[in-house]
């Protein structure tokens, strides 16, 4: 069986595969492993960095069956970790592109927003943010993130009201920036997309991220133990 989270590096572009045979799901170790793997990324020098799913699923998010068998304070860790990782994603000083190959739910919806862009598989397959719908308040690192990539009209269906968008859809409303027919049709146009953005210089492009997110992924990261209730 291969890891569920595979590094590999393809001239200038890193690529980060998620492959765990069924849905991605995530855990603390499974955080530890991407965190590791970006942490080859950045040592590697990568000019961009493609995260891509398995064919059918992206990440539908947290391991729902695990979080039942958790104390509080490894629920806590567990969230902790869960934003520190996908907040890294989303600051990391340089070009991120996820190639999102089937469905993108929950936790996996926010990899895939905490990418500087997306190319989805065509198909039946959502992207959406159903923390709500299925009882769990939307933490503000997770509203953060998401309210970088749906637009401003659309906050209050995606985040709050749980919408599912279709690939189509997304592309459309600007989620997305390519879809295509097959999973590797998908991986390859992000690989292409990742390559022109790896031409970008990467030190200016680090800094005005940082710029651009760095105090909001602050105040998010500070509002964790007021939403834990400590």
């Amino acid at each position: 069986m291969t890891d569920p989270i595979h590094y590999e590096k393809r001239g200038p572009v890193a690529r980060i595969g998620l492959d765990d045979g069924k849905a991605n799901a995530m855990s603390v170790p499974w955080f530890e492993a991407l965190s590791a793997a970006l942490d080859r990324a950045e040592a590697d020098g990568a000019g961009a960095l493609v995260i891509a799913g398995r064919a059918g699923f992206f990440s539908g998010g947290l391991n729902l069956k695990l979080l039942p068998t958790l104390s509080k304070d490894e629920l806590r860790h567990l969230s902790e970790t869960f934003a520190r990782t996908m907040l890294r994603v989303h600051g990391l000083g340089l070009p991120t592109v996820a190639a999102v190959t089937g469905h993108a739910i929950a936790g996996g919806a926010v990899l895939a927003m905490a990418c500087d862009a997306r190319v989805l598989t065509d198909g039946a397959f959502k992207l959406q943010l159903n923390e709500v719908a299925i009882g769990i308040p939307m933490p503000r690192w997770m509203a953060f993130i998401a309210s970088s990539v749906v637009p401003s009209h659309l906050v209050t269906d995606a985040l709050l009201h749980a919408r599912a968008y279709a690939p189509a859809e997304a592309l459309a409303l600007g989620m997305a920036s390519a879809v295509e027919k097959a999973p590797e049709a998908a991986e390859a146009a992000a690989f292409a997309l990742a390559e022109r953005l790896a031409l970008l210089p990467r030190a200016a492009y680090a800094e005005s991220k940082r710029r651009l997110r760095g105090d909001g992924a602050e105040r998010a990261l500070a509002a964790l133990k007021e939403e834990a209730g400590s």
